[in-house]
Parts: C-alpha cells; structure tokens; sequence
C-alpha cells in the first residue's frame, strides 16, 4: 500500500473538509440515534405505565428539585454560544494558517490536470457523470433531488418526532435519509476523492496513481432495456409497498396519505434505488446505458 499517496490526497487543502466531514457525521449520526432511542425507551415505558406516565417528566432526564425551574436566555444560552463563536473563530484562524488556500495557477490550454476534479461538494456529481448521461447527472438528478427535499413535508403524514428525537416512531424517515445521504450522496463524494485518480480510473485508497495506466473495458448497452426498467419499476414498487405497511403504525400513516403523495412518494424512492443499481451494473458487468433512444440514454 502506498501510504504517501494516500497521504497526499488526505493533506490537500481541499480535501481537509473530507476528512473532517468523515469524522464529524458518523459522530453525529451515533448521537442522534443514541438519544433517539433513549426516547424510545422512555416512551415504551410509560405506555406500560400510565400511572408513571401521569408524573413522569417527559425526557430521559427529569427534572430535579436542586435545577432551576427556568433558564433564562441570558447568561446560560448566550454564553454557550459566545464560547463555541470563539472556539470556532480559533479553529478558522488556525486552519487559515496552517493551510494555503486551495487556489491554483491561471488556466493553461497546454497543461491540463489529470485528475481535474470538482471541489468536494460537487465531486459526487462528477462522480455521476461515469454512469449517466451528462444532461442526467447535471441538470436532472440534481433538480429532483432539490424538488424532492422541498416535497417531503408535503408527503409525509406522520406527525410523531416533531420536537423530539425517536427512531421507533420515524423509522422510514430516518433509514431513507440515511440511505440517500450517507449510502449514496457521501458515497458518491468519498469515491471521487479517494477513489477516482487519473483518467477518472479507478484505484483503491493507497494504490500508487499511474498516470501511464490503461484500462481496456468495453462498456455495453443493455439489450432489452424498457422491458429491464419496466421489470425494475414494478419490483421497486412493490417492494417498497410492502416496507411501509410492513406494521400497522405504518399501515396507519399509509392510511392518511392521498394517492398523489403517495406517488410522489413512490416515485423519488425508485429514482434513489436505481442509482445504486446502475452503479453495480456498471462496475460489475459494465453495462452503460439500460436503454438508448433517439433523443436520451438512461
């Protein structure tokens, strides 16, 4: 293994927020997902006590005699959040002083990077590029994932875990967020800056780049393609169907959505399924395009 290499993409400015964010989410997820079943924990037991539940304060840490009944704004809240603009001033002063900034020299016709990648927030829609369509990966995908965030709470009829962290009670919000955010959009980011080197080949974390390496892979269409994605839509469908009315709390949320939201439900999750699936069937069999029209290739 080449630790150098790996050190080197690891060091550079502006993969910093990278190496950052790869310590600070699964951190954060741990934490909300521990306080999210602490609550779970507390809200079955006073479902099986209500004589608890008449008295019981409403968190995993009651409130005791010696706490004050109220905290004021002023000095407890302000002063937690002077103190974390100060620690956060420091940590900008100080990465702005280690770090050069990650500027490069005037574009140059005659010397053209390899690898030339996007800043790391749009690496993942690099990323995409290798298996759609570039009129899919940079103006399709990215406008229905912004409408389908602006649709979920339109679409979602769940009122439980507003104010309060449970996963029980908001199990298929949080499993299709972690899904999309951390199974496919992190995915996506980490495989561009980690993974991908010169000609956007592939080369695991520590394998040395070789920028005189040639990869012969004849990529293929798929015969067959609409009946393939007919096939998929309907498995995906029915699949997903079943996880929701898989327990009678979520038979009971399906019960109050309308045929519309459900739709549009159904319709942005296939869209999330497919992409891992057009990324396995391109790495593994190296399948490019499921169908081929005159006038776009999916």
């Amino acid at each position: 293994m080449d630790l150098h290499q790996l050190w080197t993409i690891l060091a550079t400015p502006d993969n910093v927020p990278i190496v950052l964010l790869a310590l600070a989410v699964p951190f954060y997820t741990w934490y909300g997902l521990r306080q999210s079943f602490a609550n779970d924990r507390l809200i079955a037991q006073l479902e099986a006590d209500p004589a608890l539940a008449r008295t019981h304060h409403r968190k995993t840490q009651p409130w005791r005699p010696e706490w004050d009944r109220e905290v004021h704004v002023w000095p407890y809240l302000l002063r937690i959040e002077f103190l974390a603009a100060l620690i956060v001033t420091v940590i900008l002063l100080v990465w702005s002083i280690l770090l050069n900034a990650p500027l490069e020299e005037p574009a140059n016709p005659n010397l053209t990077m390899n690898p030339s990648k996007a800043p790391w927030y749009f690496v993942g829609l690099q990323e995409m590029l290798v298996y759609f369509d570039p009129w899919l990966a940079g103006v399709v995908i990215p406008f229905l994932i912004i409408v389908g965030l602006m649709a979920i709470p339109y679409i979602d009829t769940n009122p439980l875990g507003s104010g309060y962290y449970t996963f029980k009670q908001r199990k298929a919000a949080i499993l299709t967020f972690l899904f999309g955010f951390l199974g496919l959009w992190l995915t996506m980011i980490f495989i561009g800056v980690f993974v991908r080197g010169p000609g956007w080949m592939w080369f695991w974390p520590g394998a040395t780049w070789d920028h005189n390496r040639l990869v012969f892979e004849v990529n293929r269409d798929l015969p067959f393609g609409a009946l393939f994605l007919a096939a998929y839509t309907a498995a995906a469908a029915w699949a997903i169907h079943k996880l929701i009315t898989l327990t009678p709390f979520h038979r009971k949320i399906h019960a109050r959505m309308s045929r519309f939201q459900y739709l549009v439900m159904q319709f942005f999750l296939i869209l999330m399924l497919a992409l891992p699936l057009k990324i396995l069937l391109r790495q593994l069999f190296r399948i490019k395009y499921l169908l081929v029209t005159p006038w776009f290739n999916i």
